[in-house]
């Protein structure tokens, strides 16, 4: 399965200089957050595959113009083809706004998912916007992940975690790609497509 995962900038080759070719091959769209709406929503028109999102912390204005065409995987499990998708977005409390939460507000949102992950034998893919505490975060409040995402990590071992949040360009040394125990992380910002091997996993 090929993965298209966007996050924090929306890409030209996507939406300016927009060839459609370009989502062909893909199978599904993973959206981290702090991305127009509008953005979505034309990514939307040009696929038939389904584009999930979480929010940013600064996706506020989804209210008003919510993506069309997309859907929101907050505090759910999504399944698609098989792989399990967790949602979880916003970012850690920094001043006040939607989308922005105390390290305990994040803990009760997964503690309120026990039950869902559960029933569905844990999950593949983590999707957030913010990082995981001290998994390519930042040293900023704005910045800095999540220990409830990385005690997620320790204990599902899902093949992908896919965030936003930290943008590459910052100047930082923000990786791309890098390896948590069994769990390949993968920073989103602007576009970054990945495969799942739906029948490696199928046979763990």
């Amino acid at each position: 399965m090929k993965i298209l995962a966007i996050a924090d900038q929306e890409s030209k080759a996507l939406w300016d200089y927009f060839d459609k070719s370009y989502l062909e091959e893909i199978d599904l769209i993973l959206s981290c957050g702090d991305l127009k709406p509008q953005y979505l929503s034309f990514l939307a028109s040009f696929t038939h595959v389904p584009i999930l999102y979480v929010h940013g912390n600064h996706d506020e204005r989804y209210e008003q113009v919510p993506p069309e065409g997309c859907i929101c995987i907050e505090d759910k499990i999504y399944v698609h083809e098989g792989v399990r998708i967790l949602g979880l977005g916003g970012s850690v409390r920094y001043k006040p706004g939607k989308h922005q939460y105390t390290p305990f507000q994040m803990q009760a949102r997964v503690w309120r998912l026990w039950w869902k992950i559960k029933f569905r034998g844990g999950f593949d893919i983590l999707l957030t916007h913010a990082p995981a505490y001290q998994i390519n975060d930042g040293d900023d409040m704005p910045h800095r992940g999540f220990e409830a995402f990385r005690t997620l990590l320790d204990k599902y071992k899902p093949a992908f975690f896919v965030h936003g949040h930290v943008h590459l360009n910052y100047g930082r040394n923000f990786p791309r790609v890098s390896t948590y125990n069994e769990t390949q992380v993968i920073n989103a910002y602007e576009k970054y497509v990945f495969e799942f091997d739906t029948d490696r996993e199928r046979d763990k």
